[in-house]
Order: C-alpha cells, then sequence, then structure tokens
C-alpha cells in the first residue's frame, strides 16, 4: 500500500470519529480516534532505506 492510500485510510477514520463524535457515540468515536493515531504513527515512523529494508527512526 502505497503513503497515497494511507493518508486515505487515516482521514477516513479521522472523519468517521467526527462523525460519531457529533452524534454522541463517545465510546465508539474514541476507539476510531485511538485507531487513526496508531496507524497514522505506524506511517510516520516507517520507512525504507537504499536497500528495501524496513527501518524505523
Amino acid at each position: 500500500m502505497n503513503n497515497f492510500y494511507k493518508d486515505i485510510y487515516t482521514g477516513a477514520l479521522f472523519v468517521t470519529g467526527m462523525i460519531s463524535f457529533m452524534s454522541g457515540e463517545f465510546i465508539l468515536s474514541s476507539a476510531v480516534f485511538a485507531i487513526a493515531f496508531i496507524a497514522s504513527n505506524i506511517n510516520m515512523n516507517h520507512k525504507r532505506d537504499s536497500n528495501e529494508h524496513l527501518v524505523c527512526d
């Protein structure tokens, strides 16, 4: 999955969390925000070096 699709996925999770928060489903929105936060951090912290090995900063 390339970075564009990961960004779309994280954005969709965030928008879903906002909609569920506005509708009053606070437990569901908290879970969705947590998933979006974790997915965002995984996307930011993983990159590949010149030999195509996965590296964490």
